[in-house]
């Protein structure tokens, strides 16, 4: 605790200490981090603030007239009620939709965040709860890794396994030579982590790899993706064509001999397949330096160069979680470990492969030994579930089919969306 007396807490962007003084909130950072973040300072003003809804709200319409749009959905008003009358409402509309339609036909909406907390997060608690009554139609994925989250389990293992045992912060200071960070590690996304944080590492990290002599290239559009004191060379690429830049280097590396064939032969399938779409055997097409150059806007030199930079020694490939946030986000991610494989560093100290490193505060940082506790969710009767972005087709298109993951799903006829601890409006 701070050497000042004070409530400790937690939260998603940091540990701090909360001082009360006649009704007002002094917030302080934890002593032990040592780059808290600013968004701490947004705490006091949340409390009071007059966006802040105090009692519960019910839109007019709805009030009124029960269930069901009207001509006001949209831009009517909403009224404040009592706690018991919200109860009683919200019962009572479960009740309805279960009872007549069952528990296909309830989404349970809650996408966490409201809380970093183990028993006070509303998506565990939600989920419980319409567990206990009955079951809910479900979300799969994240908005923040949805691609990267389906396509790597189909490379080299879950998304979740993968972001926990990643090249460390400390590996990357102590052994890496070079870092070839696509998307780059902006420091802001290391402010908050998923389900807490304590100690803000990625600021001195950084540094401290650049002190000891660490080269970075920073592969993105937007220049401060990385820190002005890592003093990064910048490629700046055109927004979309990570993977073009990735075959470009990819190429130039077999073109010139430094792809480790043997690392390739020994943990890897499909080189050979792969192969012959880089060299143009199947299309014609060699995915060259001067073929990528025309997609991505850097120069055929400047790939070749960087190819020759990468290749024999100690290089850390990263991706960031921006890079598959997009139509076909898989390629990249998938690329970029293709691309740490042909320089044949995988699983070395410092080396190979690093997803979604300084994309949050959590990864990068040694797993914990022992899993924190959750509370239980119970088991849920419906199997209907959807990709957690594909929310405005579920309500558009009910009982229609979609492909997700090798799978023939379809979406649910949904009557009731709970929401708890955020809402999917301001997520998609």
């Amino acid at each position: 605790m701070n050497h000042r007396s004070g409530l400790p807490h937690s939260s998603h962007w940091g540990a701090f200490s909360v001082l009360v003084k006649e009704q007002e909130l002094e917030i302080l950072p934890h002593p032990r981090d040592p780059a808290p973040s600013v968004l701490l300072g947004n705490i006091p003003a949340a409390v009071s603030h007059r966006a802040r809804i105090a009692r519960p709200m019910i839109r007019r319409g709805w009030l009124e007239r029960g269930p069901g749009a009207d001509e006001r959905r949209g831009c009517d008003e909403f009224v404040a009620v009592s706690w018991d009358e919200a109860f009683e409402r919200l019962a009572g509309e479960l009740r309805r939709v279960y009872d007549r339609h069952g528990p296909r036909a309830v989404f349970g909406g809650s996408y966490g965040w409201a809380s970093a907390g183990r028993f006070h997060d509303a998506q565990h608690q939600l989920h419980r709860f319409l567990n206990l009554s009955g079951g809910y139609a479900r979300s799969v994925n994240s908005y923040s890794s949805g691609a990267a989250s389906v396509i790597l389990p189909h490379i080299i293992g879950p998304q979740a396994a993968i972001a926990g045992n990643n090249v460390s912060w400390a590996e990357m200071v102590a052994e890496s030579a070079l870092v070839l960070a696509f998307g780059g590690m902006a420091l802001k996304n290391g402010d908050v982590g998923g389900g807490g944080t304590s100690q803000h590492i990625a600021r001195d990290s950084l540094t401290a790899a650049r002190r000891r002599g660490v080269e970075f290239h920073l592969i993105g559009p937007i220049r401060d993706d990385l820190p002005d004191t890592v003093d990064a060379v910048w490629h700046p690429i055109r927004p979309g064509t990570d993977v073009a830049l990735m075959l470009g280097l990819a190429h130039t590396l077999v073109a010139k001999g430094m792809h480790h064939r043997a690392f390739l032969d020994r943990y890897c399938v499909g080189w050979e397949k792969f192969a012959a779409y880089l060299l143009g055997r199947d299309d014609g097409q060699p995915k060259d330096a001067a073929w990528a150059a025309a997609i991505c806007g850097i120069s055929a030199d400047d790939i070749v160069a960087l190819a020759r930079r990468c290749a024999g020694r100690r290089t850390l490939v990263t991706c960031s979680q921006s890079l598959q946030r997009a139509d076909h986000g898989e390629q990249p991610v998938w690329m970029a470990v293709v691309l740490a494989a042909m320089l044949g560093q995988i699983g070395l100290p410092g080396g190979g492969f690093a997803y979604a490193l300084g994309s949050t505060s959590n990864t990068g940082k040694p797993p914990l030994a022992v899993p924190l506790p959750t509370l239980p969710t119970g088991r849920n009767s419906v199997a209907d579930f959807i990709p957690v972005a594909r929310i405005a087709d579920m309500l558009l298109h009910p009982g229609e089919a979609l492909d997700y993951d090798g799978q023939r799903l379809t979406y649910p006829d949904i009557r009731l969306v709970y929401c708890a601890g955020g809402n999917p409006f301001h997520h998609h």
